[in-house]
């Protein structure tokens, strides 16, 4: 019995790697496509791609409700008590209810369309996006909505058998078709036969259903593949719980709400900034076609920079979130405060001076990946936004951990009070500070949903913050002192090369980006902060163990 155990979570262990090597994958894949895309559209034809893009993000997870892993995990415990029909039934009817809701998200969106763009901007003018170019991009995104959420079910389905690869190689073909369908059409549309913008930017968006297509061909692939194993489980059943589908449902939202609603915490500021940006903005502060490029550059192009460092962070300590689950519930207070001490350590180390590092560097990072047209309003942003990346990955992680601890319902308030002062606050503030103002509403909601989230996990883990705040000093300090050589050779490197061109660009950023890894990861060894922290996972950064060994 202990055998088959092991086997099986081994299996689970080897299928979350592949599943976490997949979406992260997937996640850098579309972060890379932008920057060429940009170089196509534009940032006036970015932002009407975040004006179609957004409110579908939001509307795809409400009519998928965190459906993949709240199935998983449904499926996965009837399964384990020897019940394969109730998982099976769950997923006939869920298929069904998925077809329904995607189609009601679909003509909701299709057809909200016209009325959604006087939200986005009261009055479209000639020097921006028209009115007809957003309804169009609205519309051809919403198409996508069909599909996605029958993909989720299957995927979810797939995953209760702790069989991952579906998921996995749908997640990334999903992706890779998106964005060769994108920069295609996007290209022949713009430089082949010289088509309006609006037009390419519409079958840019319509890229989703395209990928869709693409990602739910390769599960049915696998679905054909595995249906007669699947039946014969099925048939082979030792309980039949019989529940009743209204049952089955409540069980399924009491696992999928807690889990979409933290996982909609960035497209949910995003949309509140996408109804409130340009209507604070357009004539108080600067044209239609002003507003656009500074909206562009905060919802989409700065913003997935920077993504770059959160991704890397939440993928190095969301690994520790099964075993927090498990320190948790066999009550080891001792493991599970070390676990937390080790996912705060590791955020904190990498993602306060990556934050800093990307504010210095804001010109010539945006100047390289995004050209020079736009580099004044940029570099700008990019400079006063990049720190929210330490605050994307710390309400990320301690939304995680919660949800280890079963108290997710502290991370959805923590997120509920976050969103309603970035409602108070944002188009009040935009109208004070321009384009800072609403930067400022999303440090000031991320604050206070993190201090909701720290104080729960100190009050349920009994966990105490002493350690974590000599390391934040210290990693503090660490950054000012890399910052500060940083800034000389940014300085230094751009008198030399000043930003005239995309290409005059990287050699600023280059040199900036070796010298400030160079300042704070020496720093980082010789304190041995960097094996305290990291020690486990690169070996040679344990000073001690060396010594011991020496």
């Amino acid at each position: 019995m202990k055998v088959g155990m092991g086997v099986a979570d081994s299996k689970l262990m080897r299928g979350t790697m592949v599943l976490t090597a997949a979406t992260f994958a997937s996640k850098i894949l579309g972060l890379i496509y932008i920057f060429p895309f940009t170089a196509i559209v534009g940032q006036t034809g970015i932002a009407l791609y975040s004006y179609g893009y957004l409110p579908y993000t939001v509307l795809l997870s409400l009519a998928t409700l965190g459906v993949p892993l709240a199935v998983s995990k449904f499926v996965s415990k009837y399964n384990a008590l020897g019940d394969y029909r109730t998982g099976h039934r769950l997923f006939q009817s869920g298929l069904l209810f998925m077809s329904i809701s995607g189609l009601i998200a679909f003509l909701v969106l299709f057809f909200a369309a016209p009325y959604i763009v006087p939200w986005i901007i009261e009055n479209p003018t000639e020097n921006g996006n028209s009115f007809e170019d957003i309804v169009f991009t609205i519309r051809m995104v919403s198409v996508a909505l069909v599909v996605v959420p029958i993909m989720s079910i299957i995927r979810g389905y797939f995953q209760g058998f702790q069989s991952m690869g579906p998921t996995a190689v749908s997640q990334v073909i999903e992706q890779i078709v998106r964005i060769v369908f994108i920069l295609v059409i996007t290209f022949c549309i713009v430089n082949v036969m010289e088509g309006s913008l609006g037009v390419a930017v519409g079958f840019a968006t319509f890229g989703a259903f395209v990928g869709a297509i693409g990602g739910l061909s390769v599960l049915l692939i696998y679905w054909f593949k595995r249906k007669k194993y699947i039946h014969e489980q099925v048939e082979q059943s030792t309980v039949d719980h019989q529940l009743p589908l209204k049952k089955m449902y409540k069980e399924l939202i009491a696992y999928a709400l807690p889990l979409s609603f933290v996982g909609l915490a960035i497209p949910l500021y995003q949309l509140i900034d996408l109804f409130t940006f340009n209507r604070a903005l357009i004539g108080s502060f600067m044209n239609q076609a002003e507003s656009e490029v500074a909206f562009a550059v905060f919802s989409n192009t700065a913003h997935k920079i920077i993504l770059i460092p959160m991704a890397l962070a939440t993928a190095l300590s969301i690994t520790l979130v099964p075993t927090i689950t498990k320190s948790f519930t066999t009550n080891d207070t001792a493991l599970l405060q070390k676990q937390i001490t080790q996912t705060y350590q590791v955020i904190l180390f990498l993602t306060i001076p990556a934050a800093v590092g990307m504010s210095v560097l804001a010109y010539p990072a945006f100047g390289a990946l995004y050209g020079v047209k736009d580099l004044e309003v940029g570099g700008y942003i990019l400079r006063y936004y990049a720190p929210i990346t330490l605050f994307f990955s710390l309400f990320a992680v301690t939304g995680a951990i919660l949800q280890g601890m079963n108290k997710q319902k502290y991370a959805v308030i923590a997120l509920a009070v976050g969103l309603v002062i970035k409602v108070l606050t944002n188009a009040w503030l935009l109208g004070v500070l321009g384009p800072l103002g609403g930067i400022l509403a999303t440090y000031l909601g991320y604050t206070a949903s993190i201090l909701i989230t720290v104080w729960a996990i100190g009050k349920f883990a009994e966990f105490h913050y002493w350690l974590i705040a000599k390391r934040t000093l210290l990693i503090s300090m660490f950054t000012l002192v890399m910052a500060a050589g940083v800034m000389i050779v940014n300085v230094g490197m751009q008198n030399l090369f000043p930003i005239t061109s995309q290409l005059r660009a990287f050699p600023p950023l280059f040199v900036g980006v070796i010298v400030g890894a160079v300042i704070y990861l020496y720093l980082g060894y010789r304190s041995n902060l960097a094996g305290q922290v990291l020690g486990n996972r690169f070996r040679f950064l344990n000073k001690k163990r060396q010594r011991q060994q020496g």
